[in-house]
């Protein structure tokens, strides 16, 4: 509990080098340096006033089912980022895996995907790489959350996900297809267990279209409608994937006008706790 008397918390959804539109990212996502220089003040304005931050990071081995040096064509080429592998493909021999030995399981892995009916099985460029300057929070909002945690004498609550090699893990509290093998794929119960005594959730992030929409999905699903109407969601602190094929940014508009007839909040990170 915070000096306010309620208990605010603040979720930043992979703030991390490779998303921001800064030179040497991976995965550039428009606007999203300015997003988190926003939550960065938010951090410095409100920080006594938040009983914990949760900070979400994507964490990524080089060898990757979604990256291409998993993939090959019949000319044993990589596949371009942004591709976009279906199980019909792999059957058609028109991807395979450079090692062998996974195409069974990678095939079995794009037909559970396809059978959610949220994705297909994108390549994205190679990005968050565990222990690369690209893994690392972006500079603004890493100093306010080092000098929250000084000043509050609190901890940063901080998330991995996506190191296991055989599932996507867009949303931070479980993987695309969890694998049974590997418990850090299934239902993160411990940070909904932290979200729930809170009396209102702040969520910001990149990228809205992808990570963070996933992630909030996930938590909404799972954390009781009871506490739908707790969170905030800071719409100038989040913004979504540019893709030449998909339009995005309409997507994530259209997912944010649900959320808001689900009872969440809409809100920006100058009116949040004015």
């Amino acid at each position: 509990m915070n000096k306010t008397g309620l208990n605010i918390q603040l979720v930043v959804i992979d703030p991390q080098n490779d998303f921001m539109n800064i030179p040497g990212a991976a995965l550039p996502v428009p606007g999203a340096n300015e997003d988190m220089k926003r939550v960065a003040k938010i951090v410095e304005r409100c920080g006594r006033k938040f009983s914990d931050i949760h900070v979400t990071l994507d964490s990524h081995r080089l060898v990757d089912i979604a990256h291409p040096v998993w993939w090959v064509d019949g000319r044993g080429k990589n596949p371009a980022p942004f591709t976009l592998i279906t199980a019909s493909d792999i059957e058609k021999g028109i991807w395979t895996t450079r090692n062998p030995a996974f195409r069974k399981r990678s095939l079995e892995y794009t037909k559970k995907l396809e059978a959610t009916g949220k994705y297909t099985l994108c390549i994205w460029p190679v990005h968050c790489l565990i222990g690369t300057w690209g893994h690392n929070v972006q500079s603004d909002l890493n100093g306010a959350l080092q000098a929250w945690s000084e000043k509050e004498f609190a901890m940063v609550d901080y998330v991995t996900k996506g190191s296991n090699p055989w599932t996507e893990h867009y949303g931070a509290l479980q993987a695309e297809v969890p694998d049974p093998t590997d418990p850090g794929t299934a239902l993160n119960t411990e940070v909904l267990s932290m979200l729930k005594p809170a009396d209102v959730i702040a969520l910001s992030g990149e990228a809205l279209s992808h990570c963070a929409m996933a992630t909030i999905n996930q938590i909404a699903d799972n954390i009781g409608d009871e506490h739908i109407k707790k969170f905030h969601i800071l719409t100038d602190c989040s913004s979504p994937v540019i893709h030449p094929a998909v339009d995005f940014p309409a997507i994530s508009a259209k997912w944010l006008k649900a959320m808001e007839k689900r009872g969440m909040h809409l809100t920006t990170s100058r009116d949040f706790l004015a």
